[in-house]
């Protein structure tokens, strides 16, 4: 009878032991690491911002039209666009179907555009429904913005590949334990990109920082757009304009780390 009571009684070891090994794993892991200070202070900023920006106009709400929800959607082709680029990714890095096809014909340059092509594909099931409800519940027709829209949807989708380009090379070198990189970078980039509100209202020492970024100028654009009713093509020359210069650094930096995969050979592990 004790020994059955024994085996049964918990054992502080054998907690112990399991709580170091997933104390060990976090601090191998410095994107997990990372990712318990990120949300937090990612929330803070992002609506600290937007409560400021509130703040300072009385009449927010009444100028603001479908500025909150062209945003939502908007910010939603950025995120999903990105994301689906980078599920696709992963789905063969969860098979361990990677290091198959790095050894068949297949160039690097075609598996990439793969995923672009899939990523549209996971977008358009995911966004147009999204504008269906904006329209029938909000009144708010997402298409009647017209051409600029275009302009907006090039800029916002070059930029999701991009960033999924490069994510998807940071996996690729450190395993599986970086895979939370692919959900949390795009947040990271929401308060500069000033999705919900001007660059203005940014401190001046960041506003430079945010003029870095394409997705700064689509969001500024869409809200001159939607309250003063004017295209500012200037700012989808300069989003295009980083975006190319974005797109290649990407390409290059994958190839570099695809190489460094290969050397170290983490591209058949793919663990955590």
């Amino acid at each position: 009878m004790s020994e059955i009571a024994t085996h049964h009684a918990i054992s502080w070891h054998r907690i112990q032991a399991m709580v170091l090994r997933y104390w060990y794993l976090l601090m191998s892991s410095w994107p997990r690491l990372l990712e318990l200070i990120y949300w937090p202070a990612l929330q803070i900023i992002t609506w600290g911002f937007l409560q400021n920006y509130i703040s300072q106009n009385d009449n927010f709400f009444a100028r603001a039209g479908g500025t909150l929800i062209g945003a939502v959607i908007l910010w939603d082709i950025l995120f999903r666009g990105q994301l689906g680029f980078s599920i696709s990714f992963l789905e063969e890095m969860w098979a361990r179907n990677l290091g198959n096809l790095m050894m068949s014909p297949l160039k690097p340059i075609e598996f990439l555009i793969s995923l672009m092509i899939m990523s549209l594909i996971r977008l358009a099931i995911g966004v147009i429904p999204m504008t269906l409800l904006a329209l029938f519940f909000f009144d708010f027709n997402f298409f009647a913005i017209g051409l600029p829209l275009i302009a907006f949807f090039c800029n916002l989708i070059f930029t999701s590949w991009s960033i999924g380009i490069f994510v998807s090379g940071l996996v690729l070198r450190n395993g599986l334990g970086a895979e939370s990189i692919v959900w949390t970078l795009m947040f990271g980039l929401m308060p500069l990109a000033c999705v919900y509100y001007p660059v203005a209202v940014l401190p001046d020492w960041l506003q430079w920082l945010a003029w870095t970024l394409p997705p700064t100028y689509v969001f500024e654009g869409m809200r001159t757009l939607l309250i003063d009713h004017v295209f500012r093509a200037d700012l989808m020359v300069w989003s295009l304009g980083i975006n190319a210069v974005l797109f290649v650094a990407s390409f290059a930096i994958f190839l570099a780390l695809l190489r460094s995969a290969k050397h170290h050979g983490s591209l058949l592990g793919g663990g955590e």
